[in-house]
Protein backbone atom coordinates (compact mmCIF):
# COMPACT_ATOMS: atom_id res chain seq x y z
CA UNK A 1 0.00 0.00 0.00
CA UNK A 2 1.62 3.19 -1.17
CA UNK A 3 0.70 6.17 1.44
CA UNK A 4 2.21 9.24 2.78
CA UNK A 5 4.07 9.10 5.55
CA UNK A 6 3.57 10.97 8.81
CA UNK A 7 6.45 12.94 8.61
CA UNK A 8 5.74 14.51 5.26
CA UNK A 9 7.84 12.34 3.02
CA UNK A 10 6.88 11.86 -0.62
CA UNK A 11 3.82 10.11 -2.21
CA UNK A 12 6.09 7.21 -3.21
CA UNK A 13 6.80 6.02 -0.14
CA UNK A 14 6.00 2.20 0.67
CA UNK A 15 4.85 1.97 4.34
CA UNK A 16 3.93 -1.36 6.01
CA UNK A 17 2.57 -1.44 9.54
CA UNK A 18 3.84 -4.64 11.47
CA UNK A 19 2.68 -4.32 14.79
CA UNK A 20 3.81 -1.49 16.46
CA UNK A 21 6.46 -1.15 13.73
CA UNK A 22 6.08 0.02 10.10
CA UNK A 23 8.85 -0.76 7.57
CA UNK A 24 9.12 2.91 5.44
CA UNK A 25 10.21 1.86 1.74
CA UNK A 26 11.39 5.73 -0.02
CA UNK A 27 12.04 5.52 -3.74
CA UNK A 28 10.26 2.20 -4.24
CA UNK A 29 11.98 1.61 -8.05
CA UNK A 30 15.44 2.56 -6.93
CA UNK A 31 15.01 0.10 -3.83
CA UNK A 32 13.87 -3.09 -6.49
CA UNK A 33 16.77 -1.84 -8.58
CA UNK A 34 18.90 -3.16 -5.98
CA UNK A 35 17.10 -5.58 -4.75
CA UNK A 36 17.39 -7.32 -8.25
CA UNK A 37 21.40 -6.98 -8.50
CA UNK A 38 21.72 -7.97 -5.11
CA UNK A 39 19.38 -11.52 -6.06
CA UNK A 40 21.89 -11.05 -10.16
CA UNK A 41 25.20 -11.26 -7.59
CA UNK A 42 23.82 -14.07 -5.68
CA UNK A 43 23.18 -16.38 -8.56
CA UNK A 44 25.83 -15.91 -9.92
CA UNK A 45 28.14 -16.54 -7.30
CA UNK A 46 25.91 -19.55 -5.96
CA UNK A 47 25.92 -20.78 -9.85
CA UNK A 48 29.77 -20.31 -9.56
CA UNK A 49 30.59 -22.89 -6.36
CA UNK A 50 28.26 -24.93 -8.05
CA UNK A 51 30.16 -25.29 -11.07
CA UNK A 52 33.07 -26.79 -8.90
CA UNK A 53 31.34 -30.21 -8.55
CA UNK A 54 29.80 -32.33 -11.97
CA UNK A 55 26.78 -33.47 -9.72
CA UNK A 56 25.92 -29.86 -9.39
CA UNK A 57 26.88 -27.98 -12.59
CA UNK A 58 23.12 -28.35 -14.25
CA UNK A 59 21.74 -26.16 -11.10
CA UNK A 60 24.88 -23.88 -11.51
CA UNK A 61 23.68 -23.24 -15.26
CA UNK A 62 20.13 -22.85 -13.81
CA UNK A 63 20.93 -19.92 -11.55
CA UNK A 64 23.13 -18.67 -14.30
CA UNK A 65 20.06 -18.80 -16.68
CA UNK A 66 18.53 -16.90 -13.76
CA UNK A 67 20.81 -14.39 -13.16
CA UNK A 68 21.36 -13.54 -17.14
CA UNK A 69 17.10 -13.09 -17.19
CA UNK A 70 16.98 -11.10 -14.03
CA UNK A 71 19.76 -8.51 -16.19
CA UNK A 72 17.29 -7.84 -18.66
CA UNK A 73 14.83 -6.83 -16.24
CA UNK A 74 17.30 -4.16 -14.69
CA UNK A 75 16.61 -2.02 -17.54
CA UNK A 76 12.66 -2.40 -17.61
CA UNK A 77 12.92 -1.36 -13.91
CA UNK A 78 14.72 1.67 -15.11
CA UNK A 79 12.24 2.72 -17.68
CA UNK A 80 9.65 1.80 -15.72
CA UNK A 81 10.95 4.41 -13.17
CA UNK A 82 10.90 7.37 -15.85
CA UNK A 83 7.74 6.59 -17.75
CA UNK A 84 4.44 6.54 -16.07
CA UNK A 85 1.16 6.22 -17.77
CA UNK A 86 -1.68 8.38 -16.43
CA UNK A 87 -4.93 9.13 -17.38
CA UNK A 88 -5.21 12.35 -19.96
CA UNK A 89 -7.75 14.59 -18.79
CA UNK A 90 -8.23 17.46 -21.41
CA UNK A 91 -9.06 20.66 -20.23
CA UNK A 92 -13.16 21.08 -19.37
CA UNK A 93 -12.79 17.33 -18.92
CA UNK A 94 -15.96 17.76 -15.27
CA UNK A 95 -18.86 17.92 -18.57
CA UNK A 96 -19.87 14.78 -20.14
CA UNK A 97 -18.71 15.35 -23.52
CA UNK A 98 -14.99 15.63 -22.50
CA UNK A 99 -14.78 12.25 -23.89
CA UNK A 100 -17.43 12.43 -26.89
CA UNK A 101 -15.30 11.33 -29.89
Amino acid sequence: MTQRHPDGSGDDDLVLHLGREELVVRQRFETLSIANDVLIGVWFLVGSVLFFSESTATAGTWLFVIGSAQMLIRPVIRLARRVRLQRYRPAGAGSEHAFDF
